[in-house]
């Protein structure tokens, strides 16, 4: 087979035969890997002669084309190039969005995602998905801090082994009255694929269209008061709050499958219960706007757990109730007083088996994302999700990933979309491969782009990206042009262009959220004790030996601790350089300054570890202080290594450093 005509055909279809891990290295990727992602989108690749012939023919479709598949217009910018360049005379006409009639091409067109069509005067015809986007999304708060906070691991005096709701609007509450909070960012809350035992992780999700009933407060929901069946319902009560001493009092991990059995009874206790009429408008108004993707999610809700079809509505019941809640959370969030809300977590996939990937053509099939090899992982990743088609998605105008946008901004201030870059190009690895052996495969970023940042405007929300990691110049551009906030993580900022050391305040980019750690790092005290390299050490996880780790890390941890002294920030100890650093991030220009909670009280465990499975109870770990004990949210909140630390951030917020000539949002 002659190289060429796969490079021809994999660049018609978007699929990498190289790619560039650094400026100065590129790395062919395997023929094998090429023509294996282009079979699993349907291309003919198993012949030399398929190949020749299915590039033949792509290059004369794309020749003879008249339109792309996919314009975008963004409001007050020119019209897409491929207008221009159409025949003198060609007649252009919208049929808008939703069915709401149509209308002769003018860049003004109402926002929306229409069809375009063009009509040559000799009489060729042509459509294609016209987007028509605000040309940035919602705008951030000049300067606002907030909270990082996986729910899960927030247990209050009355959760049920594991945060809920109730106690998401409850710390809102708090941090906002008690410390100017603009912001509460929680772990995704998608629903997670039924059955036992449940795959802990947030980022695994079934679908992330809707959400995931565990985080419930049952006794919340009027139904509660209204079920006759009280005694049952204060023995599932009981059980709950077993269930929560289990945790907080006697060491044991957080288990989800045990917290929804107990709700799941209590549910099925209140699904007997007759709704008000108010309710049950309110629950069919929300199936009908929800349409056939909630009875489709429901469906296999009930059929992954062997349930009869009828059972569905009870699922689609359990999606609304969730929704009412996280409504409200965002709703307690506003009303006291913050300018953002609560910031949801996009994740950048869903589970191969779950409901998002079971329906429709739109996940490919025999394939998974994950990352090339990196310094931080030589052998790349695999996060076992199936990627969507570029292909599928193009031709039913990005209807999926509007209705999963649409689903989330239902209830969100904004929203974190893990590996933004994503929407642009995804690492490909087809069964059976290494991570190593995967390839690129591009999306049409600009339109991904314009659909995000339509969905946002529409809902009136933030969007942070989640940037870390090898990202193409032109993506941070695009996302920074179109008002995506980035994300910074303290340890990460190093001038790598120059000397390697730690960015100064003022050369912080101001378009981010700007933090000290994340869920897949170490907690800011674990990080300067080197407490993150001895539990590696113990878990097998060092490539080199462990006396060189303790020097790199110890040597990187005292050059931003000489950085904080250089300006004046005291860290005579640990909680002290906690604080420093926070501090530190205040200076800079960043928008958003988000505090990891369990910093605020000295809690030294790592929510995930990379690279584990059973040897780390990843996802399954409450908030606990400096000594690994368990803290309720009432005793977070009276913490006084919580109040100092977090009112010091607020202290600190009022100065704001900006670069020369930096644009406002």
């Amino acid at each position: 087979m002659q190289m060429d005509d796969l490079a021809r055909l994999a660049a018609h279809h978007g699929v990498a035969t190289s790619y560039q891990p650094a400026e100065d290295v590129t790395v062919p990727v395997p023929a094998a890997t090429v023509r294996a992602v282009l079979g699993l989108t349907g291309v003919p690749v198993d012949t030399p002669e398929d190949v020749r012939e299915a590039a033949d023919s792509a290059e004369r479709e794309a020749a003879g084309r008249l339109l792309p598949p996919t314009l975008v217009q963004w409001r007050g910018e020119p019209a897409p190039a491929a207008l221009a360049a159409l025949p003198a005379g060609t007649r252009l006409r919208v049929t808008l969005e939703d069915g709401a009639g149509e209308a002769a091409w003018d860049p003004r067109l109402p926002l929306g995602v229409h069809r375009l069509t063009a009509e040559t005067p000799d009489g060729r015809t042509a459509g294609a998905t016209l987007i028509v986007a605000p040309d940035r999304a919602p705008a951030a708060p000049a300067r606002a801090h907030g909270l990082l906070v996986q729910l899960y691991s927030l247990l209050s005096e009355r959760s049920w082994g594991m945060g809920d709701l109730a106690d998401l609007a409850e710390l809102a509450r708090w941090a906002a009255s008690a410390h100017g909070a603009g912001f509460i960012q929680v772990n995704p809350l998608h629903a997670a694929v039924p059955g036992t035992p449940t795959d802990p992780s947030p980022y695994r999700p079934a679908s992330r269209r809707f959400p995931d009933p565990v985080y419930l407060r049952v006794e919340d929901l009027p139904e509660w008061e209204a079920c006759p069946d009280r005694e049952a319902l204060a023995e599932l009560a009981a059980r709950g709050g077993e269930l929560r001493r289990e945790v907080l009092e006697k060491g044991a991990l957080i288990d989800r499958d045990a917290v929804w059995a107990l709700k799941r009874a209590a549910l099925e206790l209140l699904y007997a219960v007759p709704r008000t009429p108010a309710r049950e408008a309110a629950y069919r108004a929300y199936r009908a706007a929800q349409g056939q993707g909630l009875d489709l999610h429901a469906a296999w809700c009930a059929a992954a757990v062997g349930e009869p079809g009828e059972r569905a509505e009870f699922h689609a019941w359990l999606v609304w109730l969730t929704d009412t809640q996280l409504t409200a959370a965002q709703r307690a969030a506003r009303e006291a007083g913050m300018e953002v809300g609560i910031v949801h977590d996009l994740a950048v996939g869903v589970h191969p088996e779950g409901s998002d990937a079971r329906f429709g053509p739109f996940h490919a099939r025999h394939v998974s994302v994950g990352a090339p090899p990196d310094a931080f992982n030589a052998r790349g990743q695999d996060w076992g999700l199936p990627p969507w088609r570029p292909d599928a998605l193009e031709a039913h105008a990005y209807a999926p990933f509007r209705a999963l946008l649409r689903g989330v901004f239902r209830y969100a201030g904004a929203v974190r979309v893990d590996h933004v870059m994503g929407l642009f190009r995804l690492w490909w690895i087809p069964e059976g491969t290494p991570p190593a052996g995967g390839t690129y495969v591009s999306y049409d970023g600009e339109a991904m782009l314009a659909v995000l940042v339509l969905e946002a405007h529409r809902a009136g929300a933030v969007v942070v990206g989640e940037d870390l990691g090898t990202v193409e110049p032109r993506v941070r551009e695009a996302l920074a042009r179109r008002g995506i906030l980035g994300t910074s993580v303290l340890w990460f900022e190093r001038d790598w262009s120059g000397d390697g050391l730690p960015l100064a305040p003022e050369a912080w980019r101001a378009d981010c959220l700007a933090t000290a750690t994340t869920h897949d790092l170490p907690p800011t005290a674990a990080k300067l004790a080197g407490a993150h390299v001895e539990l590696r050490d113990r878990l097998g996880l060092l490539t080199r030996p462990v006396e060189e780790e303790r020097a790199e890390d110890a040597a990187d941890t005292a050059e931003w601790l000489r950085v904080l002294d250089g300006l004046g920030l005291e860290a005579k100890d640990e909680e002290g350089a906690v604080r420093a650093l926070y501090t530190f991030l205040l200076r800079t220009p960043a928008r958003l300054v988000g505090v990891w909670l369990p910093d605020a009280v000295g809690d030294r465990r790592p929510q995930n570890l990379p690279g584990t499975w059973d040897q780390y109870p990843n996802w399954r770990l409450p908030v606990a202080d400096a000594a690994g004990r368990p803290l309720t949210l009432e005793a977070l909140t009276a913490s006084p290594r919580a109040n100092a630390l977090l009112s010091a951030v607020r202290e600190g917020g009022g100065t704001r450093t900006a670069p020369p000539g930096a644009r406002p949002l």
